[in-house]
């Protein structure tokens, strides 16, 4: 077998191997194999989740064979979880893999203690009644659902968990944590001993862009009543003030100091994410809070007291041009600073562990070291249960989306995707499910539409005649493409929701494959 290290290696370089362990440590339950279900657990194979356990009464019928690549013509009347447990097993044999042969529908009905042995749940194809049983399941047991649905040539992507926290929410663009518009005493000292002005061709060229920064700052609010440039025209002149400074036209670092002088001018303090973070109520901490919240209650402490406003010092520099010399005495500045707001943050937290008589080593080093350095970007995702959403969705979001023009179709299918649902409970089959029943089926598919949206309060709303056409035109059928693209977009976010890194989606995700469209619906 592949050495681990070497087998996952491109994955390890996106989460780590803190993210490859949560992977490896979680126990997944799909319910449902049909090809949604076998192209999300086919991609958490592949990565390393630990133990998978495929929930599905169905045998396989020959119409499985055009839309399943995990099912072939001798698997016809076998039992598809058997048959698709035993495919994704020769995908990683790392990966435990069982199968249980029973309708999930029985399984919620039945035995709902069954799903609190999970990690998380992935819910395919199921009809809304059975997502609003299974959500309160798994809300009560604290379980991660994650819901997924291809329906024609839509799919629905939903999440469910009463709160998610991020420390390692890794953003694609983040500013640089440099202090340079306030920089504290040691950086500050650290410029003093630099002369700008120096005659020495070299050193001039090497001066590193974050002094050169720091001190026209300086400059520049002591000519300017201690205010950093904020308008248009005052920042131009910050520049030429730097301009002024180069004693030859190819000077890289004062090139690099014009290119970042708008890190001199980004605010000082926390970020509104942030602000409302530390303003959560959750930040009154006791014995049953989470280590996220133990943090992040020392982190309001430290920004309040010894931060003076900012968040501990993330410690890093980025690469510029600059003698190795002083490159290095920069970074250990930044680094010593780190260090020395880690040591406060750990004291806090050690202390309010004790305060609600918890062992004040229990949130280790490393992990309130890695909350320090991503102090700036923590993320926290709250997510309202799918049967509020479904009772009482956000009636104004919900008529907007419906008559705007770029989110009225992923709206539409959404109402359309839920009528289908109510006219399968009344009628027992999908709307164009039959051959010979169609123009029935769409007068009485645009009639539980209506119904649905006056339940809503959405009364005058309505869905379009060609797409309430379309809709029938499905008759409920998985499309392997939709499938695995909508397979693709959850495992997605089942390793999000795992590795606790990057952000997961809020909100319900529609997939419009008529117009190739995704979009977040915020209900």
């Amino acid at each position: 077998m592949a050495e681990p290290k070497v087998k996952y290696d491109r994955q390890l370089r996106i989460w780590g191997e803190k993210g490859q362990a949560a992977l490896e440590k979680a126990s997944i339950c799909l319910l449902n194999c049909g090809p949604t279900g076998s192209e999300t657990l086919k991609n958490l194979v592949l990565g390393g989740v630990g133990s998978i356990t495929i929930v599905d009464g169905s045998k396989v019928e020959v119409g499985d064979l055009g839309n399943n690549f995990m099912v072939d013509e001798s698997s016809v009347g076998q039992s598809k979880a058997e048959c698709v447990c035993a495919f994704l097993q020769e995908l990683n044999d790392a990966v435990k893999a069982k199968f249980i042969e029973e309708h999930p529908e029985e399984l919620i009905e039945t035995n709902p203690s069954f799903f609190s042995q999970f990690t998380l749940v992935i819910a395919t194809q199921l009809v809304e009644d059975s997502m609003v049983k299974l959500d309160r399941i798994c809300r009560e047991a604290n379980i991660i659902l994650i819901f997924a649905r291809s329906y024609g040539l839509m799919g629905l992507v939903r999440i469910s968990v009463k709160e998610h926290t991020v420390i390692e929410s890794k953003p694609d663009h983040f500013l640089d944590d440099l202090r340079l518009n306030d920089p504290w005493p040691e950086l500050r000292r650290f410029a003093e001993t630099i002369d700008l002005n120096t005659t020495d061709a070299v050193v001039h060229k090497h001066t590193p862009y974050i002094i050169i920064l720091v001190k026209m700052a300086e400059e520049w609010t002591n000519m300017h009543g201690g205010k950093f440039p904020s308008t248009r025209e005052e920042k131009k002149q910050f520049k030429d003030l730097i301009k002024s400074k180069m004693s030859t036209v190819d000077e890289e670092n004062y090139k690099e100091a014009m290119e970042a002088s708008f890190k001199v001018f980004s605010p000082v303090g926390i970020g509104p994410n942030l602000q409302k973070i530390i303003n959560d109520s959750c930040t009154e901490v006791d014995s049953n809070s989470s280590d996220f919240w133990v943090m992040v209650a020392a982190l309001k402490e430290f920004i309040a007291s010894e931060g003076g406003g900012e968040t501990p010092l993330e410690g890093s520099i980025p690469d510029m041009t600059s003698s190795t010399e002083l490159y290095v005495n920069l970074q250990k500045t930044y680094q010593a600073k780190a260090e020395a707001d880690f040591l406060v943050m750990e004291q806090r937290v050690k202390n309010l562990l004790k305060k609600i008589s918890r062992d004040p080593a229990s949130i280790s080093k490393a992990n309130i070291k890695s909350f320090c350095r991503n102090a700036r970007k923590l993320a926290v995702c709250r997510y309202r249960l799918i049967e509020d959403e479904f009772n009482s969705p956000a009636q104004p979001e919900l008529q907007k989306y419906l008559t705007d023009e770029d989110y009225g179709t992923a709206a539409g299918l959404y109402i359309l995707l839920r009528a289908a649902d109510r006219f399968a409970a009344n009628y027992n089959k999908f709307p164009g499910q039959f051959d010979g029943e169609m123009d029935e089926d769409i007068s009485r598919l645009k009639t539980t539409a209506v119904g649905l949206l006056n339940d809503l309060g959405c009364n005058g709303s309505s869905v379009s005649e060609d797409l309430i056409n379309e809709m029938c035109r499905y008759g409920a059928s998985e499309l392997h493409v939709v499938a695995a693209f909508v397979g693709g977009v959850a495992s997605q976010e089942v390793i999000k929701l795992i590795t606790r890194q990057f952000i997961p989606m809020s909100g319900t995700f529609i997939f419009n494959g008529i117009d190739h469209k995704s979009q977040l619906l915020l209900l």
